[in-house]
């Protein structure tokens, strides 16, 4: 296994976006901006790992479950709870429902379709307070 960049002492405000549709990637880099925190935005779990690969300043993964490519969500965030454990996760989707216990440790699930109200929850429940 490659090595993981060493995780980022503080967070620095910055959510890592794991979307293929287009505008729902868009609504989703709204909201997050919205909400006071730095959007990267990202279509794959290829794209995202080679994102946690080069940025320290991401504290929240925000992936959909269903991805395109090899790499589902739900594996993406496994692996991000893996290899960058001070990293939060949002799990989301609008075609399955995932009990929290079914998730990595310090991911949350938030059922499609979503409200900015349903981002701030979580992101209390990480104690990142909204800006």
């Amino acid at each position: 296994m490659a090595t993981a960049t060493p995780p980022p002492s503080t967070c620095k405000k910055a959510v890592l976006i794991v979307e293929d549709e287009p505008l729902l990637l868009m609504e989703a880099a709204d909201m997050v901006a919205d909400a006071g925190y730095l959007p990267i935005e990202t279509t794959n779990a290829k794209e995202a790992l080679a994102v946690l690969r080069q940025r320290g300043d991401i504290c929240i993964l925000f992936t959909d479950i269903n991805l395109a490519g090899s790499i589902d969500g739900l594996a993406l965030a496994r692996e991000v709870a893996d290899r960058w454990p001070p990293i939060d996760v949002i799990v989301a989707s609008g075609r399955h429902t995932i009990d929290d216990s079914s998730l990595p440790h310090r991911a949350r699930f938030m059922p499609k379709p979503y409200l900015p109200s349903d981002f701030n929850r979580l992101l209390a429940d990480f104690n990142h307070p909204v800006m």
